[in-house]
């Protein structure tokens, strides 16, 4: 079964005036611990939502489609054997990240 666990950021964070090392480290260590564990598919960071296209059928407009002051920041794909697992995962991610996440499992 694979899940993303998501990670959710205000719309102002900066990961660079964020991150200290401590941070930095955290994440290097869980993403070790789930490539050890043999569960880690993907893990990728995303750029600020005011940078993203929103795509209709009436057009393309600039920034994120949602209007809210949080998004997606960045995400893992899990190999998870179920919902219990990829939270136990998401429970490290929201330690190690500082930040809440959201684990849900694709179809």
């Amino acid at each position: 079964m694979k899940f993303m666990v998501a990670i959710h950021h205000r719309d102002d964070y900066d990961a660079a005036a964020s991150e200290d090392e401590a941070v930095v480290k955290a994440i290097d260590d869980l993403n070790d611990e789930m490539e050890a564990a043999g569960v880690r598919q993907l893990a990728k960071g995303l750029h600020r939502a005011k940078f993203a296209k929103s795509i209709t059928a009436e057009g393309v407009t600039d920034g994120p489609y949602l209007k809210t002051d949080e998004h997606m920041g960045g995400f893992w794909i899990l190999e998870c054997a179920d919902m219990d697992e990829a939270v136990e995962w998401g429970k490290k991610a929201t330690v190690a990240c500082r930040a809440p996440v959201e684990v849900r499992q694709f179809h």
